[in-house]
Order: structure tokens, then sequence, then C-alpha cells
């Protein structure tokens, strides 16, 4: 419980230090690029001082972007550590519109990153078309396939939307799949104040990268179920994933 608030208090105190550089970078479009670099710092301070230390378990050549990003979701820290395991290829996250119900994400969520409206199509194909839009001026998109992070057996993980897909077989761009090992049991909802979390060291695979050739090969399903199994088998090797 000490440590979550102690992360809790990081986070904000972190935020508030960066919040006036983020709105200004974002504030004009032709800025918004500068954006970036400043997230990665605020990520690996808070990752710092939250005591998480990142171990590559394996090291993959990217190419140049734009790409998608794909992982598994079973924590928050998910979020601000892949600031510091991409820190010089920029990204977007598309993520679920009700991290805007929080006042100090809101501002910058919205203007850097792409919410989506799960329950309303129209607002929902506006977000695709935004992802497209930043495809083409450079930015690679991260998704969380699974839709956020699952209710229940973690880091047991659950089918892939096949949404992400769709959006890299349109763009034809390559996809990065990455697995995160540890950050299940770092950190549980914030909103489980007597839930678990403590520091620690984060392993991260992260996967040869699929090509727009190999995409071509398979459909939107097939491409969703071979990504899935490819982020699922260092669980699987580890004995943290059964399905």
């Amino acid at each position: 419980m000490c440590y979550k608030c102690y992360v809790g208090l990081i986070f904000v105190a972190t935020l508030l230090f960066f919040y006036p550089f983020i709105c200004i970078t974002l504030s004009r479009n032709s800025w918004k690029r500068w954006s970036f670099p400043i997230n990665v710092v605020w990520s690996s301070t808070m990752r710092i001082f939250c005591g998480i230390w990142i171990h590559r378990l394996n090291r993959v050549r990217l190419p140049k972007g734009p790409y998608l990003i794909v992982s598994n979701h079973t924590s928050y820290f998910d979020i601000f550590v892949m600031y510091s395991i991409l820190p010089t290829h920029r990204f977007l996250f598309m993520g679920k519109s009700e991290i805007l119900s929080y006042p100090l994400m809101k501002t910058f969520f919205k203007r850097l990153n792409i919410p989506v409206y799960r329950n309303d199509r129209m607002k929902a194909a506006k977000s695709f078309i935004q992802a497209k839009t930043a495809i083409k001026e450079g930015w690679s998109i991260v998704i969380f396939p699974e839709g956020g992070i699952p209710d229940f057996n973690l880091p047991e993980m659950i089918p892939f939307k096949d949404g992400a897909f769709k959006l890299s077989k349109h763009a034809k761009i390559p996809i990065v799949p990455i697995t995160f090992i540890d950050h299940y049991h770092m950190m549980s909802d914030p909103d489980q104040v007597l839930g678990y979390a403590h520091p620690g060291i984060s392993r991260i695979y992260m996967h040869e990268v699929i090509s727009v050739e190999q995409q071509n090969s398979m459909t939107e399903t097939e491409l969703s179920e071979f990504v899935f199994n490819t982020v699922a088998s260092p669980l699987r090797e580890r004995g943290l994933m059964k399905n």
C-alpha cells in the first residue's frame, strides 16, 4: 500500500512539473513532435524514482518507422516503460477514451494521443482515420489489442481484437510485438488500494518485426491470432500462461 501511494505521489509530482512543457509543445501542430522527448524524460524520471529497472531479454533491429507496436497489457507500468524501451522512435498511444475522465491527463492525452470510443461507431471510425493520418506524419502507433487490462488471472492474456491489425494492413506498416513479463505483479490496478505493488526489474521481450509482406499472406483474424501467439510465447515458456 505504501509503495502504491508513493507511485501515485511521484506520478502527480512529475506530471505537474512536466505539464507546462507538454502543453507548450502541443499548442501548435508544428511543435507536436517535440512533446515526445519530453514524455521520454518524464516517463524515465518516474520509472527511476519508482525503482523500476529494465532488462531486455533480446535485441531486435527495428526498421525505420512508422510501425504498429503491440503488447500484452497487465499494468499501467506498461505505458511509461514503453517510452524507455523505444526512446528514439516517436509514437502515439491509441487508448480507451475513459482516460479522458482524469482532468490532468485529458488535456495532453487528447491532443497528443488518440482516444478510442468503443461504444460509438462514428467516433471509433474517426479515431481510425486519425491514426492513419498520424502514421502518414511519421508517428508509430501503440495499441494494446486486448482492449484493456484483463480483470482476472494475470498475466493470462485474452484474445486480441482485430482493429489493430486492420490498421496495420490498411496503413501498410510493419508490426513490432512486445511482451512485458513482470508488470502484472509489480503494480496492480490503482483502484485496488491494498493490491500488490513493488519496485523491481522489468523483463521485456521484443519480438522480430512482422513485415508488410508477411501480413499480406494472412487475413486480419489470422494475423491477430499469429501476433497473439507471438506475444504469449515468452509467458508460456515461463509457465505464466497456460492458454
